[in-house]
């Protein structure tokens, strides 16, 4: 017990290595070591140990999404026997996560002149070229399977394993070993990325401190105004978006709703945990009038596939980061981040550190750079206690308008 007390949570030592990081760079600011400014310094024998962590991320991000997201569709298999409640409950999930980015890009957008382009980004960084809306609706089709994998083309590896996925189910019997190989990989490819994460502290530090050194307290103003941003986004959501389905859908008061939601949310806040904080969000669901069956279903869905609050998150830290590097997004841009987003919900929730992962998909998929991970990585926890909060009552959402609807249809069988 005693050892346990003692033991920090990871997001402990990485504020520790967010500390660590931006005092280190503001002491480069003003020092010489040998015949190097404290700057070079940084850049020279720092930056790399944070280059390492970048590769480490961006390796893991491909055989995460190939082998969770197949493995994802593989478990959907019971949504055939649950029917019409599986549809519904998908289209609500992924509906309202298309939503949440769009709104975070809004809102994110009409910020980012408030965001400051960093010397550094603006140095080294040149916008990769434009297309068309069609080519990117063309381009989210594979022509070959290798390529979208090594050249980490997101939106292609997506397609691919929903494809895997899918070829698995109508293999039926014959498929059964390919499957429990996809679920086999994606569990060790999940502890590589624990292992991975557990270096954010050091990754942390040596990312932030040469920006720091070279943008000084111009980037801390940047950080904290893109956290404003996110919780107002998280916010705005919940109160509208929520309020306005589980009152026309589920006829229950918004006010009701969020009431008896408070003591989820809370946990939700405190542990940011979906996984951790599902007991009181079927608590709560069951009180407002959800079927067992239905939130039994629906709940632990989402903890898999719902990720409204993780979507603004990578809705605003894209368009940040793309301010911070002088990048204005087209609209192609705009819409491969919300096709990405939303379709990469598919595999990542209730996955340690998945919303590091989801920004480098992101980043990746628009051709802006993953080490901009770096400007946003040391608030990530400040960020994922909101995110969750949004996600669980989203979940929550969705299992009282589906179970709802539900009995509609029971009574309108019933009538027939």
């Amino acid at each position: 017990m005693t050892e346990q007390k003692k033991k920090k949570p990871l997001a402990f030592w990485i504020f520790i290595g967010l500390a660590t990081g931006i005092v280190a760079g503001l002491l480069c600011m003003n020092i010489s070591i040998g015949s190097l400014s404290g700057v070079d310094f940084a850049k020279t024998y720092i930056q790399p140990f944070g280059t390492i962590f970048l590769n480490l991320l961006k390796f893991i991000v491909v055989p995460i999404v190939i082998f969770s997201i197949a493995a994802g569709v593989i478990s959907m298999r019971d949504i055939r026997r649950v029917g019409a409640v599986g549809g519904k409950t998908v289209l609500f999930y992924m509906c309202t996560t298309a939503g949440a980015v769009t709104l975070a890009l809004v809102l994110a957008s009409l910020s980012k002149e408030m965001f400051v382009v960093l010397d550094t980004a603006e140095a080294s960084y040149t916008p990769a070229e434009s297309q068309s809306i069609m080519d990117t609706i063309i381009n989210i089709f594979p022509a070959n399977f290798i390529k979208p994998m090594a050249e980490a083309s997101m939106l292609q590896v997506i397609v691919i394993s929903l494809f895997l996925g899918f070829g698995i189910l109508l293999a039926a019997e014959k498929g059964e070993l390919a499957g429990k190989v996809v679920e086999s990989f994606n569990e060790v490819f999940l502890k590589i990325m624990d292992v991975i994460i557990r270096l954010s502290p050091i990754g942390v530090a040596c990312l932030i401190c040469p920006v720091v050194a070279e943008n000084g307290p111009m980037l801390l103003t940047n950080l904290f105004m893109v956290l404003a941003v996110a919780y107002i986004g998280y916010a705005v959501h919940m109160a509208v978006v929520y309020s306005v389905l589980v009152k026309t859908m589920a006829g229950i008061s918004p006010l009701r709703f969020f009431k008896e939601m408070l003591p989820a949310m809370m946990m939700a806040f405190s542990s940011a945990s979906s996984v951790g904080t599902l007991p009181f969000t079927m608590e709560a669901a069951e009180r407002m009038g959800a079927k067992r069956q239905v939130s039994g279903f629906v709940l632990p869905l989402g903890t898999t596939i719902n990720m409204d609050g993780t979507a603004i998150y990578q809705g605003v830290c894209t368009v940040f980061i793309a301010a911070c590097y002088g990048v204005d997004l087209t609209f192609g841009q705009i819409l491969t981040i919300i096709l990405t987003a939303t379709l990469a919900s598919i595999g990542t929730a209730g996955v340690p550190g998945a919303g590091l992962v989801m920004l480098a998909m992101v980043l990746e998929s628009v051709g802006l750079p993953v080490a901009g991970i770096g400007l946003v990585v040391g608030f990530d926890r400040i960020f994922d206690m909101g995110r969750t909060v949004v996600n669980i009552t989203g979940d929550a959402a969705c299992a009282v308008v589906v179970s709802r609807l539900d009995e509609k249809r029971v009574e309108r069988q019933a009538k027939a």
